[in-house]
């Protein structure tokens, strides 16, 4: 079996995928994903998803069968609290995941109740609309350490080479209170930080991102850090490995600059 990449993406603005507005507006985002998918070795035995929209005390391992689905949004249309993603979870490939995060020194449980948030389920929809590869979920950890976060994509990275795809799902500019041409200069600022960061040997990078507070405007464009600490487990997973942008835009939202990157 192929050794699979490690992805940190971003996955855009609530519901998108089921606004024709909104769809257009992120048009080359969608194109990344479906790019994305093509540029695979092979077919993922399963998409783990780090997503910016679930947290808990530990690392929560989502092990249901058939995921219920969360509408952790707020404000849109009525038909966007109907949409469901069938993707089947993935209870071994969870359960084989927990094991080396409690091996890690890490505190972990199995969770059999969360369902896939949007963080999780529109990039899945649109990667494989006919849900046809399983899905689950490890949450992020209260406090955003980003040591701890790295040390969790290390102990996810041997999965790789059994099919699955590990994805950090968040953002790589996040302040609800500052969109439109405010976001401009933060957003690129940060931008062309993290592409600098990205683009470092293996050692100087990750020493980079877990500093990633003294990037220019490290709290204006992450005022909190939910949607960036995918990025360290990403990173963690695929620590050795060559990163290059996959996504990359700019203007949403009227002024935000935002990429995504793959590694491996």
């Amino acid at each position: 079996m192929a050794r699979m990449p490690t992805c940190f993406i971003s996955h855009g603005g609530g519901p998108w995928p089921w606004m024709p507005d909104w769809r257009a507006m992120f048009a080359n985002l969608e194109a990344s994903f479906v790019q994305m998918v093509r540029d695979l070795p092979e077919r993922p035995r399963a998409i783990l998803m780090i997503s910016g929209h679930w947290e808990d005390a530990r690392f929560a391992v989502m092990c249901s069968a058939n995921p219920p689905m969360v509408y952790d949004y707020h404000g849109f249309p009525a038909h966007t609290y109907d949409v469901v993603n069938p993707a089947p979870g993935a209870p071994d490939p969870a359960r084989r995941a927990a094991g080396p995060i409690a091996a890690a020194g890490l505190p972990v449980r199995l969770d059999d109740r969360q369902g896939f948030d949007h963080g999780c389920f529109v990039p899945a929809f649109v990667m494989y609309p006919d849900a046809s590869v399983p899905v689950f979920q490890v949450s992020l950890r209260h406090g955003y350490d980003p040591a701890e976060h790295l040390a969790l994509g290390r102990a996810l990275a041997a999965l790789r080479d059994e099919g699955v795809l590990i994805l950090g799902s968040g953002l790589s500019y996040h302040n609800l209170r500052l969109f439109g041409p405010g976001a401009r200069v933060p957003s690129e600022a940060f931008d062309a930080w993290l592409a600098e960061s990205m683009a470092l040997p293996a050692a100087a990078r990750t020493d980079r991102i877990l500093h990633w507070e003294q990037a220019p405007h490290a709290r204006t464009c992450h005022a909190q850090e939910d949607h960036l600490v995918p990025l360290f487990a990403a990173l963690g997973a695929a620590e050795a490995d060559p990163a290059r942008v996959v996504y990359h835009d700019t203007g949403l939202f009227g002024g935000v600059t935002a990429s995504n990157y793959r590694l491996g």
